[in-house]
């Protein structure tokens, strides 16, 4: 049997799937990763790293510095949803999938259709007040002349997104854990299992069938039932197409 006949037979005789993802999802859509060839970190043109200019005490302390990084580099209102985002919500509307837990803050998965999406990293078209905590839409953050001041009382509107520095929230956190817990089959993809803390969710995982699609090893390969070092995309697609 193939890893695609293998894959396929398991999603056939699973009824609670979860898929847990990573950059690599998004890659396939153009967007750039952070540590991988081409990544945002070796491209960096200053003095200041992109971790740097990316934590929460570097905006607090230089909106404009951070902005002018952020829109240019986190912000990819071109991209559109690919093969694995497409697959997955067919998935879902199946009523085999009953989660995209992801660390991508792009919001492709919803876009393709995907309903129940956990973003433990948040999400750029989700904005609000650092000091009275009025929301605003992504379109606000790109129409503003750099730095988008709140309508309301003057204060920098941020993105919703967990910045370094910052921990995940709690609420994504308990919701992706119970869902990994409670599933007979978790579908992890496009991640290599190296961030803190989003990694440790598989070790929540006491179902039957870890499957893991990634280009490259990852520290569970050894715990999964099935590897595949391909594109998520391409092997969703030839697993799951008609």
């Amino acid at each position: 049997m193939t890893d695609i006949e293998m894959i396929k037979d398991i999603i056939d005789n699973s009824e609670n799937i979860v898929f847990f993802g990573g950059a690599g999802v998004s890659t396939e859509s153009g967007i750039p990763d952070f540590r991988g060839n081409g990544g945002l970190y070796t491209k960096e043109s200053d003095d200041v790293s992109p971790e740097e200019k990316l934590h929460i005490s570097y905006l607090k302390a230089n909106p404009s510095g951070f902005y002018e990084y952020y829109k240019n580099n986190m912000i990819c209102t071109w991209a559109k949803p690919n093969d694995a985002h497409y697959m997955l919500a067919n998935l879902e509307k199946e009523g085999k999938l009953k989660a995209v837990i992801t660390q991508n803050i792009d919001g492709l998965h919803q876009m393709a259709g995907s309903q129940r999406v956990i973003e433990l990293h948040g999400t750029v078209h989700k904005n609000y007040c650092m000091d009275c905590g009025a929301n605003y839409p992504l379109d606000y953050v790109l129409e503003s002349d750099g730095v988008p001041y709140c309508e309301k009382c003057g204060g920098v509107v941020r993105p919703d997104v967990v910045m370094y520095g910052e921990g995940l929230d709690a609420k994504a956190w308990y919701e992706a854990e119970e869902a990994i817990y409670n599933c007979d089959t978790l579908i992890v993809g496009g991640t290599s299992l190296t961030v803190y803390p989003a990694c440790t969710l598989v070790d929540a995982y006491e179902g039957e069938h870890l499957v893991i699609i990634n280009k490259t090893p990852t520290p569970k390969d050894s715990d999964a039932e099935l590897v595949i070092n391909e594109p998520i995309g391409k092997t969703l697609k030839e697993a799951l197409q008609e």
